[in-house]
């Protein structure tokens, strides 16, 4: 056998086993971070859930999800350790701002206009015209529409009248 024929399968080996060595390099990490919970830190489970440590065993671990639920997972159920400005951001919704001095924006855009009134205030404005967007019923309308109509349809059957009708030859035309 010569090199140029074993070249494909070195390199599959090669590839192999980088592949399984990073592998084996997440789970180990993925491991260290489980082993190092604490009581008190936040978690997120495999499933997607939040909750906080209260006690760490061997292969198991006490979780409380809420006021009164504690819940026992398995170690390997234990998704990520957060830290616990990203827990608060993500279970409270307590955003921790470095940069306190900056201006904070508002939700909604009321206070962005110009006007120092409220909103209601400065929807009534004088001079403004109500807009009333309800359907109303207007005969005189509906009527020359439908008049137009039947003139339409009446043109048509005059029409067709006046064309010769056309028959399948088994009558007097032959």
């Amino acid at each position: 056998m010569s090199l140029v024929t074993l070249l494909p399968f070195i390199v599959l080996i090669g590839a192999m086993f980088l592949m399984t060595r990073s592998a084996k390099k997440k789970q180990q990490q993925a491991a260290q971070m489980r082993n190092e919970m604490q009581p008190g830190s936040g978690i997120r489970t495999i499933g997607g859930m939040y909750a906080t440590v209260k006690e760490v065993n061997e292969d198991t671990v006490l979780v409380d999800a809420g006021p009164g639920v504690d819940l026992l997972f398995a170690k390997n159920a234990i998704g990520a350790v957060l830290t616990d400005d990203e827990y608060n951001r993500i279970v409270h919704g307590v955003e921790h701002d470095l940069k306190s001095d900056t201006e904070i924006v508002p939700d909604d855009a009321s206070s962005l206009t110009e006007a120092d009134e409220p909103a209601d205030d400065a929807a009534a404005l004088p001079g403004d015209k109500s807009v009333d967007l309800g359907k109303k019923d207007e005969p005189a309308e509906t009527e020359t529409a439908e008049s137009e109509a039947d003139k339409a349809d009446e043109a048509v059957d005059a029409k067709s009248d006046e064309e010769p009708k056309k028959t399948d030859g088994d009558t007097e035309a032959k």
